[in-house]
């Protein structure tokens, strides 16, 4: 007979014991009395020991930091759902998938999966206060999914930095006179460049505006390429655009929460005030109520395609930010107390709000583009960076006083991106400076070392055929993975932790226990939501282009082979967790099932 003392917390097993029924918030230890037997190890009698009173956790370490005030968690949180797609996405899936109806499904699947899964991301944070890999110690064997959305994050950041670099590129270019993108007269352009006034360029495929030939010849140098096998050297003008945008994310989470949480109060709230700036603007335009219009033209029959119903989810799935780690990263700074069901319900509905909203602007202005030019409004409309980078633009040119309206544009650009960028990287530093505690003493350094490799990973970005790069990280990174990587944290949480469990945690926190709703929806409705979304991207699944060019197989592999690393991690570390325990493999798989599924 062995008898041997630990703490609660650092106990190795499959799904944590059974929490006492004491609210006591304090760490507990554990007397193990361990009875060896030729079949293996096993738990026969447990004792509750009171630890003598400390300041640090079980671990031996100081006591957790937490936010400096409550809106800095709520700001950051803000600033990290609400970024550029909220902007050049749903503004586009809105138009296209019958306006108004739109907000339907949008709706519905808020409802029934976004809020759910963003209030259970919040809750998981806050009571656990670990990263995206510690907070696992509940259900040990499902860590490997907080890796797998640690290393999204991480894959994110090598290409989403790479716009914020573009908005800053166009922010330093608007400081002049005339705006670059107006004329076809200058060195990168070719003869296929033609003026909006040329009204025959508009049915003529082989002609281009000169802002789409100032963002793909002028600034990514495409032309100088020949495809994703031929990269070319960095380009010394978006290097620089890059290191900048480096350097800003690095001051900003250096010392943790205490520096991002006052970052924010500029990079969260600076594109409210431009977007409500640029609306007014915009609404005295002339086309622009025509445009609004358009916008929210209501079809209803749209609603029979199933297509809209697919793109409505997949923009919830994304919209939100479930999935990335930042949210438990973010809200595990959070005081224990802290009433994370309110904020999950008014930060989730900002964010659904803002896409809404920012329907406004960019409609406005692009019923201004088509009453200019006398075109339909779909032969201007467009998604993705084409809008912000080339659409946009264009119209700000038209404008009295261009350079000042694109230095407000792309001033907002920037914002929108550094924060939710902040996000990515806090979630992979936190996840791993938790799991890895010795590295809590370094974070300075660690957060140099990570934003030093994202810098030197983006630079493929870059350079003349970056833009191929960035195409085929865009499509492969953080799509099918993602939403692979919330399916397997919803049934972690709801049919292995258990659902009654995880609501126990939550009136531990804020004295108030789930409602029925929150956990049906947490049980069987998300989960049977995610796992949809999983065989529709699959199914549905088409290889990444750009414009006519067409990716060689060998590029595409390196794209599976990028999302399949981090969706690995959840059947990899089950596998290390079950050939660790001790004991023979088929005692421990019966103890798997049995600790397990006797929780429902």
């Amino acid at each position: 007979m062995l008898t041997e003392r630990v703490p609660v917390g650092l106990m190795s097993s499959v799904v944590a014991p059974q929490k006492p029924t004491s609210n006591a918030m304090g760490p507990k230890e554990v007397e193990l009395i361990l009875v060896k037997e030729q079949n293996g190890v096993q738990f026969t009698s447990t004792t509750l020991v009171a630890p003598t009173p400390t300041q640090t956790n079980p671990s031996g370490e100081e006591e957790r930091e937490t936010w400096g005030k409550k809106i800095d968690f709520l700001l950051s949180v803000i600033g990290f759902a609400v970024d550029l797609a909220n902007v050049w996405r749903f503004p586009y899936l809105c138009y296209k998938n019958g306006g108004g109806a739109f907000l339907v499904p949008y709706l519905f699947f808020m409802v029934i999966a976004g809020m759910p899964l963003f209030y259970m991301e919040l809750a998981l944070g806050q009571y656990n206060r670990e990263g995206a890999a510690g907070v696992w110690k509940i259900c040990p064997i499902f860590k490997g999914v907080g890796f797998t959305v640690i290393l999204i994050s991480l894959y994110v950041g090598f290409y989403y930095n790479v716009i914020i670099s573009w908005a800053l590129f166009y922010l330093f270019s608007s400081f002049t006179g005339e705006l670059p993108w107006v004329h076809c007269n200058n060195t990168w352009n070719s003869p296929n460049c033609s003026d909006w006034a040329d009204n025959s360029s508009v049915s003529d495929l082989d002609k281009v505006t000169p802002a789409q030939e100032y963002f793909e010849r002028g600034v990514l140098h495409i032309q100088d390429s020949n495809g994703i096998d031929d990269l070319g050297r960095p380009r010394w003008q978006l290097t620089s655009c890059l290191a900048v945008v480096i350097v800003l994310l690095y001051f900003s989470l250096w010392k943790g929460v205490k520096t991002s949480g006052k970052v924010v109060w500029i990079t969260a709230t600076m594109p409210y005030v431009v977007l409500t700036v640029l609306l007014l603007r915009g609404v005295t335009l002339p086309g622009a109520i025509d445009g609004i219009k358009a916008y929210l033209s209501v079809d209803f029959l749209r609603l029979c395609d199933a297509k809209v119903w697919i793109e409505a989810a997949t923009q919830i799935c994304f919209s939100l930010g479930v999935g990335f780690g930042v949210l438990i990263a973010f809200s595990s700074y959070n005081k224990f107390s802290n009433n994370c069901y309110r904020d999950a319900i008014i930060t989730s509905s900002i964010n659904s709000l803002t896409s809404f909203f920012s329907g406004f602007v960019v409609f406005s202005f692009l019923g201004y583009m088509s009453h200019k030019h006398n075109v339909a409004l779909d032969k201007v409309a467009r998604d993705g960076a084409g809008l912000v980078f080339v659409i946009y633009p264009e119209a700000i040119a038209t404008l009295p006083g261009s350079s000042v309206w694109a230095v407000i544009f792309f001033i907002m650009l920037l914002t929108l991106g550094i924060d939710s960028a902040m996000g990515g990287m806090e979630s992979v530093i936190t996840g791993l400076i938790d799991e890895f505690k010795f590295l809590h003493k370094h974070r300075e350094l660690f957060t140099l070392f990570i934003v030093v490799a994202t810098f030197l990973i983006s630079l493929f970005c870059v350079t003349n055929g970056g833009m191929y790069v960035f195409t085929l990280l865009d499509h492969f990174a953080a799509g099918t993975s993602i939403l692979f990587g919330v399916l397997i944290e919803a049934i972690g949480i709801a049919w292995f932790y258990g659902v009654d469990r995880f609501s126990d945690d939550i009136e531990e926190m804020i004295g108030q226990r789930p409602g029925r709703y929150w956990r049906l929806c947490w049980k069987f409705v998300s989960p049977c939501f995610l796992l949809f979304m999983v065989v529709v991207s699959f199914a549905t699944f088409n290889p990444p282009n750009y414009g006519s060019y067409m990716f060689p197989p060998w590029a595409n592999m390196v794209g599976w082979c990028l999302a399949i690393s981090s969706m690995s991690m959840v059947p990899l570390y089950a596998i290390y967790k079950l050939c660790t325990l001790p004991g023979k493999f088929c005692d421990i798989k019966y103890s798997v099932l049995f600790s397990s599924f006797s929780l429902l």
